[in-house]
C-alpha cells in the first residue's frame, strides 16, 4: 500500500473504451490538478510504435508530464506485473514532487493491478509448457489452446481474446501450477482493499457514436501511414510471435504484408476486432468496484464540460 504521510495516496484514473477520449480528458485534468500521467497501455511502452498504438504526440501532451511511454524496445516483453512494478514506482516519484498521480489507459487489468496490488508471485515460468502450448497455437490455431481455457476456466476463456496467447497460455499455466482458475484467483484478488484513495473514472458514450469514432481512428492510422510503419516493423526483426505485435493493427497489417489478406480486409478485421475489443473492455469495467461512470452524451460530448464535473467531484 503507498502512503504519504501516513494515509492512502490519491490516485486519479480515467479509463475506458479505445477512442472514446482518454488522452484529452487526462491531459485536461492534469492541467488543473499540477498532475503527471501514467499510460495504462500496453502498446504505447514500446518505441517506433506510434500509429498503431494510436501513441499520444507531444502536441497532444500540451506539456504535461508522461510516463511509461517509448520505454521499452518492440523485441522486448511487457506483461502486468513489470506495469505493476513500474507504475507504483511512477506514482512514488510523482507524488514525491508534491504532484498529482492521474493513471490514463484502457487496459483494465493493468489498472486493477495497481489499484489492488495484486500478487502475481504465487507462480513461477514453466518453459516447457508455454513452449508446447506456442507450438500448439502455431500448429492448430489460437482457437486450440483457447479451447483448453474454456474447459477448465470458461469465465477466463470469455475475458481473454483467443488471439491473445501469451494471457491464454498464462491462464493455462497458472491453473496448471496451483490446480485454481485464474478468473477465482483474479476475482479473490479484486475484492481486496485499494491500496490507493482512487477516483476511478469510466469515460464512455453510446455505442454507435463509439464504433464511428473506432472506425474514423482506424482510417486515419491508415492515412498517417500505418502500412510503413508496419514494414519498419518487420525491417527490425519484428515477428507476429512478439507480445509488442500482437496489438490490434499490427498484426492485421502483417498479414497483408505477407500476402495473407489483402489491404482492405485487414482494414476491415482491424475495425471489426478493435469494436469487439470496446466491447470487452466495457464489460470488464462494469465489473469493477467503486467505478464512476461519464457518459460523453450528459455532458454535451464536451471534455472540458467532463473535466469541470470531475474537479467538483474532487473537491468533495
Amino acid at each position: 500500500m503507498i502512503r504519504m504521510n501516513g494515509q492512502k495516496q490519491r490516485l486519479i484514473i480515467v479509463t475506458g473504451p479505445t477512442a472514446v477520449g482518454k488522452t484529452a480528458l487526462s491531459v485536461a485534468l492534469a492541467k488543473r490538478l499540477c498532475g503527471e500521467i501514467i499510460s495504462a497501455d500496453s502498446m504505447q511502452v514500446y518505441r517506433h510504435m506510434d500509429i498503431g498504438s494510436a501513441k499520444v504526440s507531444e502536441e497532444e501532451m500540451g506539456g504535461v508530464r508522461h510516463h511509461l511511454i517509448d520505454i521499452l524496445e518492440p523485441s522486448e516483453e511487457f506483461n502486468v506485473a513489470r506495469f505493476k512494478q513500474l507504475a507504483g514506482e511512477a506514482v512514488r516519484d510523482i507524488a514525491s514532487r508534491g504532484a498529482v498521480p492521474i493513471v490514463a489507459g484502457g487496459t483494465g487489468f493493468y489498472i486493477q493491478a495497481l489499484l489492488y496490488d495484486i500478487d502475481f508471485t504465487q507462480t513461477t515460468e514453466d518453459p516447457a509448457f508455454r513452449r508446447e502450448m506456442e507450438e500448439k497455437a502455431g500448429r492448430e490455431g489460437p482457437m486450440a489452446i483457447h479451447a483448453l481455457l474454456r474447459e477448465v476456466d470458461p469465465r477466463a476463456a470469455d475475458a481473454i481474446h483467443a488471439n491473445n496467447v501469451k494471457r491464454v497460455i498464462r491462464a493455462l499455466e497458472f491453473n496448471r501450477q496451483t490446480g485454481m482458475r485464474i478468473s477465482d484467483h483474479n476475482e479473490a484478488e479484486r475484492q481486496k482493499e485499494s491500496a490507493f484513495d482512487s477516483y476511478y473514472y469510466v469515460l464512455t458514450t453510446d455505442r454507435p457514436a463509439l464504433y464511428e469514432r473506432i472506425d474514423r481512428r482506424v482510417d486515419q492510422m491508415m492515412e498517417q501511414g500505418l502500412v510503413g510503419e508496419v514494414e519498419r516493423l518487420r525491417a527490425m526483426g519484428c515477428r507476429r510471435d512478439m507480445v509488442s505485435m500482437q496489438g490490434l493493427g499490427y498484426k492485421e497489417i502483417l498479414s497483408y504484408l505477407d500476402g495473407e489478406i489483402s489491404l482492405d480486409e485487414a482494414v476491415r478485421i482491424i475495425k471489426r476486432d478493435t469494436r469487439h475489443f470496446a466491447k470487452r473492455q466495457l464489460t470488464w469495467f462494469k465489473r469493477e468496484r467503486e467505478v464512476r461512470w461519464l457518459n460523453l452524451a450528459d455532458f454535451g460530448n464536451d471534455l472540458e464540460r467532463v473535466a469541470a464535473h470531475v474537479m467538483e467531484e474532487l473537491r468533495v
